[in-house]
């Protein structure tokens, strides 16, 4: 958009450098190349408020495209967040599980160890 918009504002100094240098090299009278110029200047500055209100237009509703889109990027980085959370606490709960499951396999382990150990000490007696 930044070379567009330097190819308008070169196109409009050129057109008018141009206009300028045919009207003071036209075989006219003073009040008529003034009036000439007058009118050429007017032209120049109507198209280039033309050229710059499209301009402004354009950045406007591209800046409320780029708004709509961050925000979409933003509505599904949350929804993210929350299924990544869910997931956390999920396999948090398993881990726990997983955990209570060991401990209690390891205690009945301990025990029926201890109940060996104990009837190997009566058998010994």
């Amino acid at each position: 958009m930044d070379n567009k918009g330097d190819f308008i504002a070169g196109l409009l100094v050129g057109g008018l450098i141009g206009a300028l240098i045919g009207i003071l090299y036209a075989p006219k009278a003073g009040k008529e190349t003034r009036e000439e110029l007058g009118e050429k200047a007017d032209q120049l500055l109507t198209r280039a408020k033309e050229e710059y209100e499209r301009a402004v237009e354009k950045s406007r509703k591209t800046y409320e495209e780029a708004i709509k889109r961050l925000k979409a990027a933003e509505e599904s980085a949350r929804e993210k967040v929350e299924e990544v959370g869910e997931k956390v606490d999920e396999i948090a709960g398993q881990g726990k599980e997983a955990i209570l499951e060991g401990k209690s396999r390891l205690k009945k382990a301990i025990e029926a160890g201890v109940e060996a150990f104990n009837e190997e000490k009566g058998k010994a007696v």
